[in-house]
């Protein structure tokens, strides 16, 4: 059997005063038919990424609604994980494809997982890349088929989308986050769903100002001095190295300035740690650079204190899927800038919810525009949080999935 992940409770009720009643009421409506149904959702890892982060609101809310659904880890071993990274860099448009050891590598853990996919799903949806081939190798196990790609395969290295297709290719239904990452050649219906994130985890919730300043103190994070924070994995593709860049042109005309860079270490980047190293690195011990993970006890909350106390937040991608910290940033009320890439031109309307950056140099005229104009700080802040309101938030999430589910079961 693959590794079943334990998940809390959670109640569609409790986000009806933040979402509104008619969502809550549709969403009530198309659960009707589906009164349980059996769905798993397969994933590489059970923490450290944004999957696993929906996943522990997702799985609990489909339960809620009258699904009978789980969560199921695949097994892997470094040498699995080391292909399948470089697999994940290869889609997003790193040059380097996996040589034929790797690619047998990945094959054979699919296999290896397939055998172990417990049967007699009703819907079995596979999350990323990593665990990609079950539907080819054993579609006798669920009555119903999806492929969630949370990745940016708009440029992907042509050898390796070339290697993946066949086995994705077929999947009844897949879900993209935006309709320019669909490669050519998906043969079932293609559905672009953007993600979102939980309002009501420890991470999003409201915190107050005391307890938030409290907990930034903790971490040598002077609240009353100003704060740019970026919250993401150590990868080359969050351009650590480039944000510090744009913080020392900061410090220039803005000398008190402090930079937080927060991240979690997964279990399925073996790169992380040398990025982080390297990211240290870069900082060349700058005391007002504080460069945090979980195993500094970095958890959601200090997350939240972080986010909820910095004067301007950064997601300076050069690639990206989607960014679910971009949501989470600007839920908090507090200005963003960003690299206009991916996904995150979908949270971000420049000028109007966040600011839109292609370069340190712009990322770091742009926060210097913030934190001398307070005002145009909380502009941005409020429209960027109404926005999240509208369209990011789980239960629209829930509700989409749940359209695709009533289709499957009309096919």
């Amino acid at each position: 059997m693959l590794q079943p992940v334990a998940v809390g409770h959670k109640t569609l009720a409790d986000y009806t005063h933040i979402c509104g009643r008619d969502l809550i009421a549709e969403i009530r409506e198309l659960a009707e038919p589906l009164q349980g149904q059996r769905v798993v959702h397969v994933s590489a890892t059970a923490f450290g990424g944004g999957v696993s982060e929906i996943l522990y609101t997702l799985v609990p809310l489909m339960r809620d609604v009258g699904l009978e659904c789980e969560w199921h880890v695949i097994y892997g071993r470094e040498e699995f994980f080391n292909a399948t990274k470089l697999m994940h860099n290869a889609l997003q448009g790193a040059p380097q494809d996996l040589d034929e050891e790797q690619w047998a590598t990945w094959l054979r853990y699919n296999e290896i997982n397939a055998d172990e996919l417990s049967d007699g799903w009703d819907v079995c949806l596979v999350h990323d890349p990593q665990p990609a081939a079950l539907h080819k190798l054993v579609p006798e196990k669920a009555k119903g088929w999806i492929w969630r790609c949370h990745i940016d395969v708009s440029t992907p290295n042509p050898d390796t989308i070339a290697r993946l297709l066949p086995y994705i290719a077929h999947y009844p239904q897949s879900l993209f986050h935006m309709r320019e990452y669909i490669p050519a050649g998906m043969k079932g219906k293609v559905n672009v769903v953007p993600p979102a994130i939980d309002p009501l985890t420890p991470k999003n919730m409201a915190l107050s100002p005391e307890d938030g300043a409290f907990v930034c103190g903790q971490f040598g994070i002077d609240v009353d001095r100003p704060l740019i924070c970026q919250v993401s994995r150590f990868d080359p593709w969050k351009d650590p190295l480039g944000v510090i860049d744009a913080y020392r042109q900061v410090k220039e005309s803005m000398p008190n300035v402090q930079l937080a860079l927060v991240g979690s270490m997964a279990s399925d980047d073996p790169e992380g740690w040398d990025f982080f190293n390297a990211t240290v690195a870069h900082a060349d011990g700058d005391a007002d650079i504080h460069i945090l993970n979980n195993f500094n006890n970095v958890g959601a909350i200090e997350v939240n204190a972080f986010q909820s106390h910095a004067d301007v937040l950064i997601q300076k991608s050069t690639r990206e899927g989607f960014g679910l910290t971009v949501s989470e940033a600007i839920w908090k009320g507090r200005p963003f800038v960003g690299g206009n890439v991916g996904g995150i031109p979908l949270q971000i309307e420049d000028g109007v919810t966040g600011f839109l950056v292609s370069s340190p140099e712009q990322c770091a005229e742009r926060t210097l525009e913030i934190l001398r104009d307070p005002a145009l700080g909380k502009f941005l802040g409020r429209r960027g949080k109404e926005h999240v309101r509208e369209h990011f938030l789980t239960p629209r999430y829930l509700r989409d999935y749940l359209r695709i589910f009533n289709e499957l079961r009309a096919t």
